[in-house]
């Protein structure tokens, strides 16, 4: 039994749905535990779990202890985290903003762009989980709000605005596909688990590409009243070839992102093989 603990999100339903399942032929059975991001981030830091579902951002603090998997993770392009507002055009100088994880690479990725875009800076960082934060902006516990995932697609509803795209402006600066979400495994499990495991996850994602329809419980059950349409549109963005395989642009988009944010000290930096997968 691999005791596992990744999102209720569409992305992370769709991808482990077969494996969870028992349909992944030769795979270890999961014991699967639903949570945030920012739990999960939390979970890494501590050492909790065999296999976690975390931010990018997380691995400088987590690598020492869990290895980097090649596969499972959301990476891509034109998925971005989105900076909203209730008016268009808003001055974040000092404005209060709400983020899903102080670990998350959404925060990261927001904290680069406001280097740049919001000199004199932004004010008070709060904390909460993604489904709150469109509320939250709308009603006016906060100025701006931080989203990912699914929030994209239905930001609109909130009658809120896109001030700025994280991803936008991360991809015309590096031209490298945007890190969002990394699967990382125990190193104690050993070399051979490591890689059986990894497998699991790759053939659970061909399974899901192949008959999409067997995975449809499992994310509505846990897609926490999300329209159908917004979930399918959410698993066509962030389930890609970076989830079946990082591949050289995916590594470089880690090492990029991960750089860059220790070159401006907002990370540790990384040990030069701390990405390598056995």
């Amino acid at each position: 039994m691999t005791d596992i603990a990744f999102s209720p999100c569409p992305n992370d339903t769709f991808v482990f749905d077969a494996w969870a399942h028992g349909r992944v032929p030769g795979a270890p059975a999961l014991n699967v535990t639903f949570a945030d991001i920012d739990i999960t981030n939390g979970m890494a830091e501590r050492g909790e779990l065999d296999v976690l579902k975390v931010s990018y951002a997380v691995l400088p603090w987590a690598l020492e202890e869990y290895a980097l998997l090649p596969c499972g993770g959301a990476l891509g392009r034109g998925c971005g985290p989105l900076v909203l507002t209730r008016e268009d055009g808003v001055d974040l100088t000092g404005k209060t903003v709400a983020v899903p994880s102080e670990r998350s690479t959404a925060y990261l990725l927001f904290r680069l762009w406001a280097a740049e875009v919001v000199p004199g800076g932004v004010g008070e960082i709060v904390v909460l989980p993604f489904h709150e934060i469109m509320p939250a902006v709308r009603d006016g516990k906060v100025d701006a709000g931080l989203v990912i995932h699914e929030a994209r697609f239905t930001y609109q509803n909130y009658g809120l605005h896109s001030l700025a795209d994280m991803g936008e402006h991360w991809e015309s600066t590096t031209g490298l596909p945007i890190p969002l979400g990394a699967i990382i495994a125990k190193r104690s499990l050993g070399d051979e688990k490591l890689r059986e495991l990894a497998q699991a996850i790759r053939t659970s994602v061909r399974m899901a590409w192949d008959d999409p329809e067997a995975s449809r419980p499992y994310v509505t059950e846990h897609a926490q009243e999300m329209d159908a349409s917004v979930a399918d549109q959410h698993i066509g963005l962030y389930v890609n070839e970076f989830t079946a395989d990082l591949g050289e642009d995916g590594y470089a988009a880690v090492r990029g992102l991960l750089t860059r944010a220790a070159a401006e000290g907002l990370v540790p930096p990384l040990a030069p093989d701390a990405l390598a997968f056995v």
